[in-house]
């Protein structure tokens, strides 16, 4: 699952800071960054099963301490650099903009607390980091909508709708999708959505039918679930009936009963409470001290910092075929919250249970 990041000549090792870190003794209070609360993830899945984690590791003694910046950059700078100055015990950063914040970074190293990177890759001296493979997330999707196409691949264009330009792992994304769909299917329009909004993806959805013609969209790439929202509303209203294939990422609610409800096609699960655990488990283990070795079997590079302990947790494609075995199974929703009296229906004709 390793995935090599670029890293620049200059780049300074990750210097293995846990071992540099004096052990902590007592309760430990680990400080929480997360980016938005437009994606319903974070705030729903992130932040409680890292709390429940963190509990759990330290017997009930220790404590996160949450901050979200809604999407902007320099309200998280602001959000880290109090944290620093409170002397949390280690801190998890789930970057607004991966560049933006290495100046907190730099100023929690400073202060001798450790930083675990979140689901995205932060620039600057962080002691460990942990997400899904990113790039084989956009290779699922791309696949997915390959496979879905079929021979219309050739018939028409589709719209390939990226996340945004600020966010690392969104050119990931789209350089797995496009590692899948170049030279198989024609990408007539193309855009890095601002802030990941669906709102911006709607417009820019509405503009790449306008220029194209919604009789030659056969496909829509959308990076995400908010954003096949947006998209799938600007189809609708252009009156495009049957829907092309749209796909997303997250299994976010309204993803998966768009799904249920045959409106978007696919998305891709990515297993949170995994995700979480390894980040509450890194964070407890740098504030404690103690090396990632037992944890962290890879290690990766980023534009500042080579060999940086890493996990990459597997990612799943999402359908009708397998909602069961996926968000069901796991926990992460439950029968009655996907199939509501709307989609209860469909959810029969499925044999959701």
């Amino acid at each position: 699952m390793a995935v090599s990041l670029a890293a620049c000549g200059s780049a300074e090792e990750s210097g293995d800071s846990a071992k540099e870190t004096k052990k902590k003794d007592g309760p430990l209070t680990i400080g929480l960054l997360l980016p938005e609360n437009q994606t319903a993830r974070y705030e729903k899945f992130d932040k409680p099963l890292i709390e429940k984690r963190v509990s759990e590791l330290t017997d009930g003694t220790g404590k996160v301490v949450y901050a979200n910046a809604k999407q902007d950059a320099s309200t998280q700078n602001q959000q880290a650099d109090t944290m620093v100055t409170n002397k949390v015990d280690a801190l998890i950063v789930d970057a607004v903009d991966s560049k933006a914040i290495t100046g907190s970074i730099k100023k929690a190293k400073e202060a001798g607390i450790p930083v675990i990177a979140f689901d995205r890759l932060a620039e600057g001296p962080i002691d460990g980091y942990v997400s899904f493979d990113n790039e084989e997330v956009g290779r699922v999707q791309g696949q997915a909508l390959l496979d879905e196409l079929g021979p219309k691949a050739k018939d028409g264009e589709i719209v390939m709708m990226n996340g945004a330009i600020t966010d690392p792992n969104a050119a990931l994304f789209k350089k797995g999708a496009k590692s899948v769909l170049d030279g198989k299917v024609k990408i007539g329009k193309e855009y890095d959505t601002k802030e990941w909004k669906p709102e911006n993806a709607n417009a820019n959805m509405e503009g790449a039918i306008s220029a194209l013609g919604k009789d030659k969209i056969v496909g829509v790439y959308s990076a995400n679930d908010g954003m096949a929202g947006g998209i799938i509303t600007a189809l609708k209203g252009a009156g495009l009936s049957p829907l092309p294939p749209v796909t997303g990422q997250d299994a976010e609610l309204a993803g998966v009963q768009r799904i249920v409800a045959g409106e978007q096609f696919m998305s891709v699960y990515k297993p949170y409470p995994a995700e979480a655990a390894v980040a509450a488990e890194m964070a407890v283990k740098v504030a404690k001290g103690e090396a990632l070795d037992s944890i962290a079997k890879t290690k990766l590079d980023s534009a500042t910092t080579k060999g940086i302990p890493s996990v990459l947790v597997p990612v799943v494609s999402l359908t009708t075929e397998n909602i069961n075995d996926t968000v069901l199974k796991d926990g992460i929703y439950t029968l009655d919250e996907i199939c509501t009296a709307k989609f209860k229906a469909k959810c029969d004709t499925l044999g959701l249970k």
